[in-house]
């Protein structure tokens, strides 16, 4: 028997002989072409080359494409288990000429391939041709030799490809392959072709014609092959069986599902080994590219995908979960064709055991409910839509897997009533918001994602791809268009674009088209946690609704923000290290240019504190370790020592980040959920340096710091700055302490010295001597003896001393002095005890200090201060002080 890998082996060892270059397959998440879900056909990472977007790898490939149709317009999933050749995840194979040959090599190929190479019986094909393709027909019966009634003229689409409504098409002709009379169904074109006695196992595709919008067709000036040849079909055909699931491939994953569950493939059990078997496939390829299960887009056709197996599991009488024991069988068989299976096993494994633990929790109570809900109801019942939604909210059942759970009892659901409750639930949710606060005009990303569906987000493993533009917001309202210096807001169906959350910023970058459009994308925001909207400023062109554009996010920004994000996971893990676990990060900023991290501290940290927290951050960056991220529920992964971050709203799914060196716990330095962007090990984030740590309130502290090429650069400027200072007191810059220690305790003398000299020069350059001795008054008012200056340039702190030695000097008197100094006026008085029952300091002060421009002053009624505004009134002052003595 010739195995499935066998065929795949030979195809492409054939082709690369006839000078095809043999291409790996693309993944499985079609970065090129923003209007699939899921690459559907072998054609669709070479659909850029066929539009001229990109040269073509060489003039001749040939691949082995994985495809996976479960979603959208092409959708298999209800089909798979129930019929003979529907799958969720098959292999195309195919072999491509891009202006190289044409009709008459291609059909020269294929009919080598299947009839000498392979063996197969020529009376056993018929070819199917577009009704006015006579160049075909003719190549046909000149190159295979086909009699003219096994040379069928079909005149639907079925025979004519295209792209879309305009570009690339042209027809086909199809090659099927008969399984015998014993089996009912008519050729291709016949009243019987519905049957499965005729299957196609080829697709030629002859892309001849450029179609333009008004539907006229001009040749191409390089007319170019697609064909397209399902792996499974033609296995079945080499091997001798009708059936898909009769395959090598497929029958050992069904001995294995049998095996683990103990229950023979039987006519009532049959459907079930296939669907696991099936789903197992198109399950396990997804995440090896990348895709996991979550509540929205890709993901959440996953999951659909995942729990229809797992209630198939669940039907058989699994009392464990089973899905990640198929998984080593799934890698003998095709792991050697596909090593990224290998490479990603252990985490397909962890996700479909924690998805098939999760969903076991849900899964008897949800079908009991249906039990009770269907009890009494016999075949062509009807459950009706409120329960059917009732399942999907409350134990997270899709529509599909209800229908699917009454299917075998032949009951039916009202999906009617289905949507109206869930558009219900989605009115709820609208007047909800519009009841929190929220600006009114908020109310459009309603309508947008209640129109559109979230946003795919691209962005863990992608700065680059496609998406489809889905909406145009300007000036608060939906737009059709958008043109050249218009400010707006651009929303696509997927996006490499973070929209700010949990403390990162949003990406900048650029949104285009081989048209003309530039759009500078400033910011990336996140409505409703749903949508990823790019606000932008159009530079050149047009945008319009429903266009493909490609959108590029600025990679050097990204990465800096990366560096900084992973940066305060590593802060945080060192704050807990160093000060104790009562520290939680209560908020933070990401951005390119440097990082804030807030966190619970009672006190301000030492500077030996931050030198080691630093130190520490910076060990586990030297270390250079890998950062890994795994889907988890959020109590998984609390019970497994993740720590919740401050700003993030956790749904039913939940990344956990780990980085660091693990220590003797076996846990990582660094265990935290988060939905941001990271750097790949610890190494990318480079250098770590803290700049500032002051207080924000009461208990909460905050770190400012920077990585990277910006921590560099601070550091550098501080050096200069050294240097500087180093170069003005003449010092190198190891002895730029030293010497400031010297020349501030120079300045201190030097201070003491000059107030010593103004005090002196206060007193009349008297000294200390003779203060014993009462001396004579500046002047007498009513009898009271009265000095009063202003002194320039002397400190404030000054007054009082200076006030008492002239006390000392009067005997019995009023003094008052102003200081002017800096700007700014400040007066005291002072008054001899033996008369203070006839005048108070304080009212003197404050009278000078009206004069001053000031309000109030006070003291004792000794000695006042006080000051105000007007250097100018300095005189006017002493003089009012003078007139309240008078």
């Amino acid at each position: 028997m010739t195995s499935t890998n066998d065929i795949r082996r030979s195809f492409l060892d054939f082709f690369a002989g006839e000078g095809h270059l043999a291409v790996p397959s693309a993944p499985l998440v079609p970065y090129n072409d923003p209007t699939l879900m899921f690459v559907n056909a072998g054609m669709v990472p070479f659909k850029n080359v066929f539009t001229g977007l990109e040269t073509p790898p060489g003039p001749r490939a040939t691949s082995s494409q994985k495809c996976v149709r479960a979603g959208g317009k092409h959708n298999d999933l209800d089909n798979v288990g129930y019929t003979a050749r529907h799958h969720t995840f098959f292999e195309m194979l195919g072999n491509f000429s891009f202006g190289d040959y044409f009709k008459e090599q291609a059909i020269q190929h294929a009919w080598t391939l299947l009839t000498r190479e392979w063996g197969i019986p020529a009376e056993k094909l018929l070819v199917t041709v577009y009704h006015t393709d006579d160049e075909a027909f003719d190549l046909w019966r000149k190159i295979a030799g086909l009699p003219e009634d096994r040379i069928i003229r079909i005149a639907t689409n079925d025979n004519f490809w295209s792209m879309g409504e305009t570009g690339p098409c042209g027809p086909c002709s199809e090659i099927f392959y008969d399984h015998g009379d014993h089996i009912p169904g008519g050729p291709p074109g016949s009243p019987d072709e519905d049957g499965d006695r005729f299957i196609e196992i080829w697709n030629l595709v002859f892309m001849q014609f450029d179609q333009a919008a008004d539907g006229m067709r001009k040749e191409l000036p390089r007319p170019s092959i697609d064909t397209g040849m399902g792996l499974e079909r033609i296995a079945a055909v080499m091997q001798g069986v009708h059936d898909n699931y009769d395959t090598d491939t497929f029958k050992a994953l069904i001995a294995a599902s049998e095996g683990l569950t103990g229950v023979a493939a039987t006519s009532d059990t049959t459907a079930s080994h296939r669907v696991i078997a099936d789903h197992l496939r198109s399950t396990s390829f997804l995440m090896a590219d990348g895709v996991l299960p979550s509540n929205e887009g890709r993901g959440y056709v996953l999951r659909r995908i995942m729990r229809r197996a797992m209630r198939h599991a669940h039907l058989l009488g699994a009392g464990e979960p089973l899905m990640h024991r198929l998984v080593p069988s799934l890698v003998t068989e095709m792991g050697q064709a596909y090593p990224e299976l290998g490479r990603g096993q252990a985490l397909i494994e962890e996700v479909l055991l924690r998805e098939e633990t999760q969903f076991r929790r849900t899964l008897d109570k949800g079908l009991k409910l249906l039990d009770e809900e269907t009890g009494d109801m016999g075949e062509g019942g009807r459950l009706d839509g409120e329960t059917a939604f009732k399942l999907y909210d409350t134990y997270g059942f899709p529509y599909d897997l209800t229908e699917d759970a009454l299917r075998a009892r032949g009951i039916s659901v009202d999906r009617e009533g289905f949507d109206a409750a869930m558009t219900r639930q989605k009115e709820a949710a609208r007047a909800a918001w519009k009841g929190s606060g929220d600006a009114a005009s908020d109310e459009i990303w309603f309508d947008i994602a209640d129109r559109e569906g979230a946003s795919e987000f691209t962005g863990y493993t992608a700065t680059s791809g496609e998406g489809s533009v889905v909406a145009i917001v300007k000036d608060g309202a939906e737009v059709q268009s958008a043109s050249a210096g218009d400010e707006v807001v651009i929303l696509t169906n997927q996006t490499p674009f973070y929209g700010e959350s949990g403390g990162q910023t949003g990406d900048t970058g650029t949104i285009s088209t081989p048209e003309g459009l530039t759009a500078q994308v400033t910011d990336t925001s996140k409505p409703l946690g749903r949508l990823h909207a790019h606000h932008a400023k159009v530079n050149s062109g047009e945008v319009k609704v429903g266009d493909n554009v490609q959108l590029e996010v600025d990679i050097t920004r990204r990465n800096q923000v990366r560096a900084n994000h992973s940066a305060t996971h590593l802060v945080h893990a060192a704050l807990r290290g160093q000060l104790g676990d009562h520290v939680t990060q209560k908020g933070s900023l990401v951005a390119d240019d440097r990082l804030r991290f807030d966190f619970s501290h009672p006190k301000a940290l030492s500077a030996e504190e931050i030198a080691s927290i630093e130190a520490e951050v910076n060990a586990e960056i030297l270390a250079n370790e890998d950062v890994s991220t795994r889907l988890m529920s959020p109590d998984d992964a609390v019970e497994a020592g993740a720590l919740a971050l401050f700003g993030e709203k956790y749904g039913d799914e939940v990344r956990v980040l780990s980085m660091g060196r693990t220590g003797g716990s076996g846990r990582n330095y660094s265990v935290e959920l988060c939905g941001g962007t990271h750097v790949k090990a610890t190494g990318d984030i480079g250098l770590f340096r803290i700049i500032s740590e002051s207080a924000v309130s009461s208990g909460v502290r905050r770190i400012e710091a920077l990585t990277g090429e910006a921590a560099r650069k601070w550091l550098v400027a501080r050096e200069e700055a050294l240097k500087s200072a180093a170069s003005v007191i003449r010092a190198t810059p190891e002895e730029v302490p030293g010497r400031i220690t010297a020349l501030m305790e120079e300045r201190k003398r030097l201070e003491k010295e000059l107030a010593e000299a103004k005090k002196a020069l206060a007193l009349g350059g008297g000294g200390g001597a003779g203060l014993e001795t009462p001396g004579p008054a500046d002047e007498e008012i009513s009898g009271v003896a009265f000095s009063g200056q202003v002194l320039e340039g002397l400190d404030p702190k000054e007054l009082r001393p200076l006030l008492d030695e002239t006390k000392q000097r009067l005997g019995s008197g009023v003094a008052a002095i102003v200081a002017v100094n800096d700007g700014k006026a400040s007066i005291a008085a002072a008054v001899t005890d033996d008369l203070t029952d006839r005048f108070s300091a304080v009212d003197l002060v404050r009278a000078g200090v009206e004069a001053l421009g000031g309000k109030g002053g006070g003291g004792r009624p000794d000695m006042a201060q006080g000051g105000g505004p007007d250097v100018t009134k300095a005189a006017d002052a002493i003089a009012a002080v003078k007139a309240v003595i008078a």
